[in-house]
């Protein structure tokens, strides 16, 4: 599938109706989400023939492109039950017949669980930790790496480069940038005082494999 037919659609996939702060729930724009799947397939082959775990998946963006994309089975993972009944919606509408959903808390919930060891590669769009959840993408990203048998990749803002990399080095787990993108951002709450909102954003990509073959040798 061509990149622009992605996008295209991907732009039919619902967004949160009522999103909620404390969630920080924002849909991933379709342009996005198209450009960071497009790389991961077209580039490392991490989604056509895979199992893919999307963590906080909210209604499905990732999850939908990562079927369009050709994975094997794809399951999208959220603590919002209404973000989830979205996703439900979008997978019906979309005839999408590849993708499930899971409600469950993923940092808490996720290691050490019956979905351990089963999915080659995890994608996310974290909370990027402001507000009352200070910390949190990392802690979606230290999950993603203990569930994912092949690689992770996930959206994190720029302003935290070198934070991931020296996380990254700390646990041994290879990482590189492979997409620098503009997250725009539409107001959605109240306190937002402009109508919009461009984010620098990297995407990047944890050799989970190349760290778990080392601690054998």
């Amino acid at each position: 599938m061509k990149l622009k037919i992605l996008e295209e659609y991907l732009q039919g996939v619902d967004g949160f109706e009522k999103p909620k702060l404390l969630l920080e729930q924002y849909v991933t724009p379709s342009h996005i989400a198209s450009n960071m799947l497009f790389t991961i397939q077209s580039k490392f082959g991490d989604l056509e023939g895979k199992t893919v775990a999307d963590l906080g998946c909210g209604c499905g963006m990732l999850s939908i492109g990562a079927f369009l994309l050709g994975s094997q089975y794809t399951v999208g993972f959220d603590i919002d039950r209404d973000a989830l009944t979205i996703l439900q919606r979008n997978i019906k509408e979309m005839e999408i017949p590849g993708v499930d959903s899971v409600q469950l808390n993923v940092v808490q919930d996720l290691n050490d669980s019956k979905w351990s060891g089963l999915f080659e590669t995890v994608i996310m769009n974290p909370p990027f930790g402001t507000k009352h959840n200070a910390g949190m993408d990392i802690k979606f990203l230290e999950t993603g790496i203990a569930l994912a048998t092949g690689t992770v990749y996930s959206l994190h803002k720029t302003t935290t480069r070198q934070f991931i990399k020296k996380k990254s080095i700390e646990w041994g787990v290879p990482a590189e940038i492979i997409a620098e993108l503009r997250y725009n951002i539409d107001a959605s709450y109240k306190f937002h005082k402009k109508s919009s909102v461009d984010i620098e954003v990297d995407c990047w990509r944890f050799n989970v494999l190349d760290k778990k073959a080392k601690s054998f040798t």
